[in-house]
């Protein structure tokens, strides 16, 4: 795939914060938020994870959540109010004017979607990946943890957690100040909201990924919901083709009889 095979556009949020959305093939849409401190190049496309999308039939939307990749990183905190990704996600899709559509995502981008779902917006089926329970219902120890990366860049033991998450910011080119804001703006989800999202939702994980509490107790406390576990940790379950095809068999489960 080459870089013009991506289409990437752009648009204003009602704060004036310009947000970036990259789009590849055409068909059913499907809309993909990337993870923290990510961009959708890097979770969706890098590993082809969009092509396998593109391949079969589908139109991926894959956004640059605020405070990532080519969206805008403002640094005044009122920019960064509870839930402001979700809202994002929402105002992208209203702009796109999409009806029926998929919706995934990936670690933060899994929890946005859950947002997404609790204030009331109505995809035909969601995709909750690197997402356990715990991420969902407690979010403070995943914010502790990025803040103790951002407050304590250049000085973490190599090889810790916290290293790790360091290198991938590094890697990214992530926006330090920006990323630290970010953080302000996660919501825990009570399990009585869990309750009430009662479309088909798959929550994939990788084997060996506990970043974020049990993806199958998250599955659990869904009333529709399908645990599919995948080869990999947090960070390496990604990479593997294993996230795509997992995507692919759930949509294509799903959508076969919806109109393309």
């Amino acid at each position: 795939m080459t870089a013009t095979s991506i289409h990437t556009q752009f648009w204003d949020a009602p704060d004036g914060t310009r947000l970036a959305w990259h789009e590849l093939g055409v068909g059913f849409p499907i809309v993909l938020l990337h993870g923290y401190a990510s961009d959708a190049a890097t979770n969706w496309v890098r590993y082809g994870h969009a092509q396998q999308l593109a391949d079969a039939g589908f139109r991926v939307i894959m956004p640059d959540l605020r405070g990532h990749g080519q969206s805008g990183k403002p640094h005044d905190p009122a920019l960064y109010p509870p839930d402001v990704l979700a809202d994002d996600a929402v105002g992208l899709v209203e702009a796109l004017g999409l009806k029926a559509y998929g919706l995934g995502g990936y670690s933060l981008g899994a929890r946005t979607v859950v947002r997404m779902l609790a204030a009331g917006e109505k995809p035909v089926c969601a995709i909750v990946c690197g997402m356990g329970l715990m991420g969902i219902t407690e979010t403070q120890p995943r914010t502790d943890h990025f803040r103790r990366v951002l407050d304590g860049f250049g000085t973490h033991s190599r090889g810790s957690p916290e290293w790790m998450a360091e290198a991938f910011i590094k890697a990214t080119g992530g926006d330090q100040q920006a990323l630290r804001l970010v953080l302000e703006s996660f919501v825990d989800t009570n399990f009585d909201i869990l309750e009430t999202l009662g479309l088909p939702i798959a929550v994939v994980c990788g084997d060996a990924d506990d970043d974020n509490g049990s993806a199958a107790d998250l599955a659990a406390a869904l009333p529709d919901a399908a645990y599919v576990e995948i080869p990999g940790n947090h960070m390496s379950a990604v990479t593997k083709p294993d996230l795509g095809n997992a995507i692919v068999a759930f949509l294509e489960a799903r959508l076969l009889s919806k109109p393309k």
